[in-house]
This record gives structure tokens, sequence and C-alpha cells, in this order.
């Protein structure tokens, strides 16, 4: 995500690499490099120009201090302007009614009923609340289905009228049964087409009309750049919505929705989401998303994802068996299904500081620990409470029966004896107190 951009906004700084100070002359040529990282970004062409004008303006009324370079000074100033360009601060979705009402709109194939049952699982589980999804796709094959598969993944019931084509009756009598059962928010998923159309148009104004919704999200595929800005100018016209979804952020995302729809439609983006899982959906925080951009990393939402799958007595029980060196293969094998449901391990990668340069090119995948975890079943329960007695014939009966060599299985003790020194070595501190202090920072 965002790695081109990244990459020329880095040589766009680097020619600023051993000037004294920043002056008129020296910051015009690293900000045609910044400008034209955006517009290959795909950004609309007036907010680059006028990105650019800001910083240069701020830039040239800096006073650099001595131990600040002219290059880490601009660095500063592009990230606090991107991330004022994408909305400066987090802002949250609006749940208040009885039922509220979350109306989701966008174009065919934008993932607006992926979405749908993400939000449903967000509300759920970081809100407290009772969800309902409403199938309002009386048109796309499987729609209805394909909510209800999902309705079940999150344990969230989903509203549907089979026979019915007509969505303002369907959302107003999902409207009247949540009210009768006690759901909110009511999440009603609706159709879109290829292209905005004026049926479509008319549909989706008319559910509004019909049901009041207290928040209207555009779903829009960040991997559809400037396309999906002048979308969302459209969307907006008519319906005036709440806020924007960036979807598909895993794909090859060139970053010009992402930077430009704010400005476009003054409207602020409230979440991010990628890939299929329930859980791959995040709150939009803009400076996190500066930080990301420019090779930061993002180490605060890195943590709220550890957290999420955090859990003390098992960290207690952990570090106890690390004290006494009883940490075995059944204990990493918890740890590294851990991490799998923390989301996509390249996405985890960029998010450490420096991390994401160095990965950009490996081939990191969801498939990355079944080979491990494959070596790992083939032992014995007294293999790997004690990885110790697995000499060369144990060793070779494993390899066959992961389906590997017996080098992997070599390298694999290797790798497990290293991870455990360094674990007992790191709980010698406190783990809790760790995650804290790194979100202080």
């Amino acid at each position: 995500m965002f790695e081109n951009l990244n990459e020329k906004l880095e040589r766009s700084f680097k020619l600023l690499k051993g000037q004294g100070r920043i002056t008129e002359i020296n910051i015009a040529e690293t900000l045609k490099e910044v400008r034209r990282a955006l517009l290959d970004a795909d950004v609309n062409y007036k907010i680059a120009k006028t990105f650019t004008e800001t910083v240069k303006e701020k830039a040239l009324g800096q006073k650099v201090l001595t131990a600040v370079q002219p290059g880490q000074m601009m660095v500063k100033i592009v990230h606090d302007e991107l991330a004022t360009l994408m909305g400066g601060k987090a802002e949250d979705i609006n749940l208040q009614g009885h039922p509220s009402v979350v109306l989701i709109a966008g174009l065919q194939g934008s993932g607006k009923t992926t979405f749908s049952g993400k939000l449903a699982r967000y509300v759920k589980t970081k809100k407290g609340r009772n969800p309902l999804l409403v199938a309002g796709d009386v048109y796309r094959p499987a729609a209805i289905e394909q909510l209800k598969v999902l309705g079940e993944q999150i344990q969230t019931p989903v509203y549907t009228e089979p026979d019915s084509r007509e969505p303002v009756k369907i959302a107003q009598n999902a409207i009247r049964f949540a009210r009768e059962k006690g759901y909110s928010p009511v999440i009603i998923d609706t159709a879109g087409r290829l292209a905005v159309d004026e049926e479509m148009m008319q549909e989706i104004a008319a559910i509004k009309a019909a049901v009041s919704p207290q928040e209207i999200l555009f779903v829009v595929d960040s991997m559809t750049g400037q396309d999906a800005v002048n979308t969302a100018r459209e969307f907006n016209e008519r319906l005036n919505f709440d806020g924007v979804v960036l979807t598909k952020l895993d794909g090859d995302t060139r970053g010009g929705a992402a930077l430009s729809i704010r400005a476009v439609v003054d409207k602020p983006i409230k979440f991010i989401s990628s890939g299929e899982k329930m859980d791959a959906i995040d709150v939009f925080h803009p400076e996190r998303m500066a930080d990301r951009i420019l090779g930061m990393g993002d180490i605060v939402s890195l943590v709220e994802k550890a957290q999420e799958q955090f859990d003390m007595e098992e960290a207690r029980k952990m570090q106890a068996k690390l004290a006494k060196n009883q940490f075995g293969f059944s204990d990493f094998l918890k740890q590294i299904q851990q991490i799998k449901k923390m989301g996509n391990l390249k996405d985890l990668a960029s998010m450490i500081p420096g991390m994401g340069k160095i990965f950009k090119n490996a081939d990191i995948s969801d498939d990355t620990f079944v080979h491990i975890e494959a070596m790992i079943y083939s032992m014995t329960p007294a293999e790997r409470d004690n990885p110790a007695i697995i000499n060369g014939s144990r060793r070779k009966r494993i390899a066959d029966g992961a389906g590997v060599h017996v080098a992997d299985v070599n390298r694999l003790l290797k790798q497990f004896d290293d991870t455990r020194k360094l674990m007992r070595m790191a709980t010698q501190g406190n783990i809790k107190n760790t995650i804290k202090n790194i979100r202080k920072r």
C-alpha cells in the first residue's frame, strides 16, 4: 500500500541532502518531485498543486534548527500537510437513534456487502451494540445469500425478504422489525451498478428519504484512484453522505483516493478495509496514514491489533513457562495463531518503522506459517513439550510427516531455540507495562 508514492517522496526529500538551509531555490526542485509523486499516485491536479504551494509557504517560513536538517524539516512539513489533507483527525460513526440506521452506498464491486458485515462485527465487538444486517440489494445474484453467510460468520441476524423487489419497503420493514426485537444499529446494504446511473441514484435517495438514516457511508474501491473521487462527488451531490469507506487497501493502491477524496467532497474518511476477513476493518486515522505513506510505520495501530488478541492470563502462563524454561512448541503454536488473527502479515510488517521497505518484495502471505504448523503437528506431545529429545531419527519422521526436508526441521528447531531465548529476555520485564509504554509514545 502506497509503496510507489513512498519511494518517490523519499527521492524528492534527498534533493535537500547536504543543504544548509531551505531556500526558494533548493526547495523548487524538491516540490516539483513531490507534485510529480502525487500526480503519479492519481491525486487530483488542483489538489497536488495547492498542496505543494502550501508546503512551500510553510517551509520558507520555518527557521530550521541547527540540530534539524532541511530534509528532515521538509518531511515533517509534508507529513503534517498530508494528515491535514486527509482530514486531520479520526471521526467516529454516528450511532444515535433507537434504532440507529446506517445506510451503505456505492458502486457494484466496491465491497459494500463485505464491508456491511465488517461494520456489524465492529459495532458489536467495539461498541457493544446488537446490530441487524439488512439485505437491500435485490438485483445482484447471490447478494442476499452472501450477506446471510457473513451474518452467520459474525453471529449477527440478517433481515431478508427474498421474494420482494422493493428495497424501500424492505428497509422500512427491517427498521420496524429491529425496533420490535431491540436491534441497533440497522445496517442496510444497498444495490450498486457498474457506473453511476439515474435509476440507482433515485433508488438510494428514496431509501434515504424513507428511513432517515443517522449515518450514510459511501464505500469506494481505493484501487480506482481518481475515478473513485469523481464517483464520490456524484453520490455526495445526491445523498450528502456522512463519511467515506476506503476498501481493498491491500491491493495495488496508488493512494489517489485517500489523498484526494476529503478535499473534493469535504467529508471524512471514517473507515479503511482490506481483505475478506471480518476483522479487517480499521478506523481511519489521518496522521497514522501519513506515517505509513512516508515510511514511518504505524506502531500505534500495530499495538492496538496486538491488544485485541492479547490475553493477560495466557501471557502470565507463558511468562511462568519461560522463566522455568518450559516454553514448548505447543505454546509456540498458540503464539503463531494469535499473530495470524492480527491480519495480513505484510501489512503488519509495514506498520513497523523501516520494515515496509525491507519486506517490499518479500513473499509474505497468510500461508507463511503453513509448513511450520505442519512440522509442529507432526511432533508427538512429548516432543512439543521437550524439543531437546528430538534426535536425528525423530527429525526425519517429523520431516516425512510434514512433507518437508530434514533441513527445514533443523532450521525450525534453531529458530525456535533463538526465539525462546529472546522471549525469555523480553519477559524479564512486564509485558503489560511494555505495551502501555509503547502506546504512550
